[in-house]
């Protein structure tokens, strides 16, 4: 008979297991091979890398930073075809980066993170997953924050009649042509589909529960012959992207109600609107009735000329309830659909994963945040988890820069980290709480000033149980990595040869 016995994993024991397979799973990956180290495992809970690009599939689905900006700044793509990547060009860009880089190899698909528990005695990290155990010095928690969908609490949505889907968990399959469709939510996801479905339904019916803010797109293609200069002279394409980075960057002036920049800002998505809109009644009710930048600004050269076709109509007030096949608009507006799309984003101050790793004492991070929210020191380092580092967690978010330049400055925060212990024979790290809940007020002080908290709305930024800005950096980019890149041992303690 044929051997079927199953050869042991070899990644089982590693120096460092990595959680998630997104920009910074993959990043943090990249980075480890490309200096040699290949003691490391990836683990991704879904059948293939890319994180939120892998899960939204939703027509026009598309990136609303540059892409030459939302990509890895040691691994350029010459070959976007437009300014603002589609979103099967950026999956497509992760997938050749985990293959190209050797990743590949050190990924475990379908290993869903169950539990992940601190081993004092052993100074290991024991992570439990649906494809069994493995043990490592380091973890590292790339696991996302707009990964884990938060559908509405809409009374009798379990019972609705029709077909009913998260944004992104789009079913391709779903019968949409001819007919009634109701969109739940006008954020980032809802701007890009509401153009879509207006080709397809019979009737479209938007439930904006608050009017963003939206500007112009501006997008456009690359020329072959762009491309080509791209491929022949890579230093061209880092120019470009030092372009787009510095101009993203001066938006964020706006954002801490310095002026002009404020009201230029501002009047660039108004004056937007009244171009696309001439009907005063439609136009008042997208208005936005708070600051800009409160709520994350929109990029959409589209979206307000669908609103006004004929079978399209906006609702502006949320959806309340549902009766059988009836949506029910919190102004009492009844409509009979056949099909409701939820895009109403993600879990964003209690992330499912802060329930799953437990640190000194079996504390989880969700029992740790429990009073005040989310953080960490340098937004990657949590006090009672040793050798923990968390990417793309608290305090990373941006509203006007890319997140892919927040994350690679993490990955060099945690790869010095990780050089540090090695330096000192296998040193724990952990930081000093005195020092994350420094960090944590200091960002919290600077947020205070800021339009997230200042600006007269309520957002997905802000942790709503006490209003802090747990998930945002409220400082220009540039000025995260000059903060957070470098590892300094003083905070870690004297075991970490800091004092």
């Amino acid at each position: 008979m044929p051997d079927t016995a199953v050869a042991p994993d070899p990644l089982r024991e590693v120096r460092t297991i990595v959680v998630g397979a997104g920009f910074a799973g993959l990043g943090c990956a990249i980075r480890l091979l490309r200096r040699g180290d290949d003691s490391f495992v990836v683990l991704e809970r879904a059948d293939d890398v890319g994180g939120s690009w892998r899960d939204n599939t939703y027509p026009g689905v598309a990136c609303d930073v540059p892409a030459p900006l939302y990509s890895f700044s040691f691994r350029t793509n010459p070959d976007w075809t437009r300014l603002y990547a589609p979103g099967p060009e950026i999956h497509a860009y992760l997938r050749r980066c985990a293959d190209e880089e050797g990743v590949t190899p050190h990924l475990r698909l379908g290993a869903d993170m169950l539990d992940a528990r601190w081993d004092d005695a052993a100074a290991r990290w024991v992570v439990h997953t649906s494809r069994g155990t493995f043990r490592g010095e380091f973890l590292v928690a790339a696991t996302g924050h707009l990964t884990d969908v938060k559908p509405p609490d809409v009374p009798g949505l379990d019972g609705f009649t029709g077909t009913v889907f998260h944004s992104a968990r789009w079913e391709h399959d779903a019968p949409l042509d001819g007919r009634r469709i109701g969109v739940v939510g006008t954020g980032a996801s809802a701007v890009q589909i509401v153009p879509e479905l207006a080709d397809r339904a019979s009737e479209l019916v938007v439930f904006q529960r608050s009017a963003p803010y939206v500007r112009p797109r501006l997008d456009r293609g690359f020329a072959e012959d762009e491309r080509r200069l791209f491929r022949r002279d890579p230093e061209s394409m880092h120019e470009l992207r030092e372009r787009l980075f510095w101009n993203n960057e001066f938006r964020f002036a706006a954002r801490r109600f310095t002026e002009p920049f404020l009201s230029e800002t501002r009047a660039l998505s108004l004056d937007h609107l009244a171009r696309q809109v001439p009907d005063p009644v439609l136009r008042a009710a997208l208005t936005p009735d708070y600051e800009i930048g409160c709520k994350r600004i929109l990029a959409s050269d589209d979206y307000y000329p669908a609103l006004q076709r004929p079978h399209v109509t906006l609702e502006p007030s949320a959806l309340a309830a549902i009766e059988g096949s009836t949506a029910i608009s919190a102004a009492g507006r009844r409509v009979d659909l056949d099909v409701l799309v939820v895009a109403t984003g993600f879990e964003t101050f209690d992330l499912p994963s802060s329930h799953r790793i437990a640190g000194r004492g079996g504390t989880t991070l969700a029992q740790r945040w429990d009073e005040r929210g989310m953080q960490a020191y340098n937004s990657t380092t949590v006090a009672g988890f040793p050798n923990l580092f968390l990417l793309n967690g608290p305090g990373t978010s941006l509203g006007h820069n890319s997140i892919v330049y927040m994350i690679e400055a993490q990955i060099d925060h945690t790869l010095a980290a990780m050089d540090h212990s090695a330096a000192r024979g296998g040193t724990v790290l952990e930081v000093d709480g005195a020092a994350e809940q420094a960090y944590a007020d200091d960002l919290d002080a600077r947020a205070a000033t800021g339009v997230l908290v200042r600006g007269g709305c309520s957002s997905w930024y802000l942790d709503p149980r006490h209003g802090r800005a747990t998930l945002s950096w409220p400082d220009f980019a540039h000025r995260f990595r000059d903060r957070c890149a470098a590892f300094d041992p003083a905070a870690y303690g004297a075991a970490a040869g800091g004092r």
